[in-house]
């Protein structure tokens, strides 16, 4: 666990209330204490906003959500405003534009986003869409429905005026056809070929909001969906509790309904890293023997601003910016 703040200064009674890491219970404000006197008071213990991501390509995308939430913005437009930077990127080649196919040769995106309110919008199977991020977010906003997939997916995302492009770069078609010469399908450790970008984020108000996209496995069956789009999978965010977001091989995740479990012990008083450690450890009991050979992480927020991440293998790393941690990337800790 990583306490953004290393103490709480209450000038009243002269004295710091720190222990181990952990705030201490605050007195709680007097009636004659005026909103903005509060409002200092509570951004003093979260250090708000602040806002982590997944992988080394978080950095960048940090930095787009940082633009926003810096200058008052919500969590939830935050979360969409810095996905879409590695989204838009063909060098990140697991996320959006230049994403690698599938064993077809296809790009096939999912993604879902979910606000303070519960509200949650996903797309998946959804192909020649430079932001399934944002099509996601029209779905929860503009459909009764939380999820629309392939063809449904696409032609809605139309119909709201996403233009119709080509995500298949020449280094991604090149790649392709080099693994078409013997098209043996394996997932590999802390490769580019799982590596999702999640993100999360609490903004000055307290609230959080998160997003995940991905052009998923590399070279995977046609049709294949793994936990990023996935509500409770991939991401889950609670905004009495904290939110939670994984990456790495989807299907061990979504066998524990990852992120929503993470979020749910923090809810029975787990820190943040103790949260995701408990959810590897699960992975580890229910597939022993698989779990040597694939990387899962997870990456958590509560509401006191806490964070903490906890990853199979070695080698997942989160980057975290707040006004103390200026766009750090972090190494997570792992169970191997």
């Amino acid at each position: 666990m990583n306490s953004r703040r290393n103490f709480i200064k209450l000038t009243a009674l002269g004295t710091s209330f720190f222990s181990f890491g952990k705030f201490m219970p605050l007195i709680a404000p007097k009636d004659s204490q005026t909103n903005s006197e509060k409002e200092k008071m509570m951004n003093e213990v979260l250090d708000s906003p602040i806002v982590l991501s997944t992988w080394e390509h978080g950095v960048p995308a940090n930095e787009g959500a940082w633009k926003v939430l810096s200058a008052g913005g919500t969590a939830l437009d935050a979360v969409e405003a810095g996905v879409k930077i590695p989204e838009a990127d063909p060098k990140v080649r697991s996320v959006g534009y230049g994403g690698l196919p599938d064993r077809d040769g296809r790009v096939t995106l999912d993604a879902c986003i979910m606000d303070e309110k519960s509200n949650c919008g996903s797309v998946a199977f959804l192909e020649h869409i430079m932001h399934p991020i944002s099509v996601a977010r029209l779905v929860m906003e503009k459909t009764p429905h939380i999820m629309l997939v392939g063809e449904g997916a696409l032609d809605f995302a139309l119909k709201n005026g996403f233009k119709k492009e080509n995500l298949l770069t020449p280094e991604s078609e090149k790649d392709w056809k080099e693994w078409l010469k013997t098209s043996e399908y394996k997932p590999v450790i802390n490769f580019e070929n799982h590596d999702t970008i999640g993100m999360i984020a609490m903004d000055k108000e307290g609230n959080l909001s998160g997003s995940c996209t991905t052009s998923g496995l590399a070279f995977k069956m046609h049709g294949r969906v793994g936990d990023s789009p996935i509500i409770g999978a991939g991401l889950f965010v609670d905004n009495e509790v904290g939110a939670a977001t994984a990456t790495g091989v989807g299907e061990e995740v979504i066998r524990i309904s990852g992120s929503h479990l993470v979020v749910e012990l923090m809810r029975q008083g787990n820190s943040p890293e103790d949260a995701c450690r408990i959810a590897v450890e699960r992975i580890v009991k229910k597939q022993p023997q698989k779990s040597k050979e694939v990387q899962v992480g997870f990456l958590a927020l509560n509401k006191k601003g806490e964070y903490g991440a906890y990853c199979l293998q070695k080698g997942f790393n989160y980057a975290v910016y707040s006004n103390t941690v200026h766009n750090s990337l972090i190494e997570g800790k792992h169970h191997y």
